[in-house]
């Protein structure tokens, strides 16, 4: 807690200090270069020894325009200093709010920066004439535009963490208050544009002031360097970096890995794209649980199945191996055993069930209430599901009487079924429909009475390889419900 509280300080701190450091240097580093500007080219050149009045007036209005600059900027984002010092999620009108601060900063700038051209300029055509009044003005309002540029595209830099939180609230969506295009024209601006429009006022008439034009000239040229330079940069790190996060992130996903989440930290549309990168791997995640869950509800092989072939009333005839296992006296059991008591043993149950089926490529294809019906060779072909099937029965037999908590008959019986979706279009099961499945469940009901527990089909045990069938002797001929014909039924010895 100790270690999160002060992370939080830093973080409030550095962030603090950035906007200082932004409102301060951007303002005295454009009074600087307008001072030096009005210097070189004699501006105003006909006040005289009044020049002392320009001088302290413009201090003042540098002095004033900070501490307005910074009162009013507070007021603006008054809410957003408290939920971001608190580190508190905003509220939607608190992070709508916090996704202008560029905007409210570049504006506050500008508002100044032209209140100061105005007062200045008034100031220097009372003192000098009109000619000063418009030189002063034109090199104070350049000086102006060039700041406002350079606050608003550090200032969305500097506001980064802010950006961050607000927009985990509002994510970019429809009206953006910032876009690409906007921060190109910026940076073309301070690149370009502001520069040589105060090289065309210098060098061409009517010219301002009365000096040599070439010191001007190459200020305004080092000056479009350097604010050039820093444009670019700071447009390169609004672009280039979120869109380097971007591309890991969609490798890893390409790979595989929905575990995904980029931060959302940009109210452009690079944030729009983060938010879809984000929501991409949100519907992976949630495919991913989806044919989790579709699996474990209906196995594996019928959730890709089904995924393959896609859903509908189809399916068709093979040759499968049916076992049915089913708990003997289920109803004497429940009326004596608590529900929670019994829904926990037949869970132990049916994990024996699983646990020998999968191993052996068969499919639990429905859980009925205490019994279970398992096929093999639907839908996955097998090469040999009569041994698989009669494997797995021994399997679980000795698994359930380990356990010692149930007694369990199993049917196995192989024939040609239907395999496929039975239901309507709006309602599938996949199932499996025939005489086989019919006499593994009647052998079950003979199976409970029987020593070993488990009777099989004449017809599996002889499909079955010899390693198995040796398993395997006769226990004679049975009259099954509801079948004309009698059935041949082998067994194993009992279990020791």
């Amino acid at each position: 807690m100790h270690g999160k509280t002060a992370g939080r300080f830093r973080l409030v701190l550095r962030t603090s200090l950035g906007f200082a450091g932004l409102g301060i240097g951007s303002s005295v580093a454009g009074a600087g270069v307008v001072a030096l500007l009005l210097l070189l080219q004699g501006l105003p050149g006909d006040v005289g020894d009044r020049g002392w009045i320009l001088g302290v007036t413009a201090a003042g209005v540098v002095a004033l325009s900070l501490l307005a600059g910074t009162l009013w900027t507070a007021y603006l984002q008054r809410r957003t200093v408290v939920w971001f010092t608190l580190g508190r999620p905003p509220a939607e009108d608190e992070a709508r709010r916090a996704l202008r601060l560029p905007v409210d900063m570049a504006v506050v700038s500008g508002t100044l920066w032209l209140l100061g051209a105005l007062t200045l300029g008034v100031l220097a055509g009372v003192l000098g004439s009109g000619e000063d009044a418009a030189g002063m003005a034109l090199t104070i309002g350049l000086g102006g535009l060039t700041t406002v540029g350079l606050t608003y595209l550090a200032a969305e830099w500097v506001a980064r963490p802010v950006m961050t939180m607000a927009l985990d609230v509002l994510p970019p969506r429809g009206s953006l208050p910032v876009t690409v295009l906007t921060r190109l024209i910026v940076t073309w601006a301070l690149a370009c544009g502001v520069p040589l429009i105060g090289v065309l006022l210098v060098a061409t008439p009517p010219d301002l002031g009365r000096a040599d034009p070439t010191p001007s000239l190459v200020v305004l040229s080092v000056t479009g360097l350097a604010t050039g330079a820093i444009g670019t940069a700071l447009l390169a790190r609004a672009v280039a970096s979120p869109l380097h996060r971007l591309r890991i992130a969609l490798d890893r996903i390409a790979r595989g890995s929905t575990d995904v989440r980029v931060n959302v930290d940009d109210s452009s549309e690079i944030g729009m794209l983060q938010t879809s990168v984000n929501d991409l791997a949100a519907g992976l995640r949630e495919q991913d649980r989806m044919r989790d869950l579709f699996g474990r509800h209906v196995g594996t092989d019928v959730a890709r199945h089904a995924l393959e072939y896609g859903a509908s009333l189809s399916g068709d005839v093979r040759e499968v191996t049916a076992l049915f296992v089913d708990v003997v006296d289920s109803t004497a059991l429940a009326s004596r055993t608590p529900p929670q008591e019994l829904v926990d043993k037949l869970n132990r149950f049916f994990a024996s069930v699983v646990s020998a089926v999968d191993a052996r490529g068969g499919l639990v294809n429905k859980f009925q209430g205490d019994a279970a019906l398992c096929v093999f060779g639907a839908p996955t072909r097998l090469s040999d599901g009569p041994t698989m099937a009669l494997a797995a029965a021994r399997a679980i037999r000795d698994a359930v009487v380990s356990d010692g908590e149930l007694d369990l008959g199993i049917g196995v019986a192989t024939g040609s079924v239907f395999a496929g979706q039975l239901g309507t279009s709006s309602r599938l099961e996949y199932t499996v429909i025939g005489d086989a499945v019919n006499e593994a469940a009647r052998l079950t009901e003979h199976a409970k009475a029987a020593p070993s527990r488990i009777l099989a089909a004449e017809v599996t045990v002889k499909a079955a390889l010899g390693g198995e069938r040796e398993h395997w002797r006769l226990h004679g001929e049975l009259h099954l419900r509801g079948r004309h014909q009698s059935t041949r039924a082998w067994t194993v010895p009992p279990r020791p």
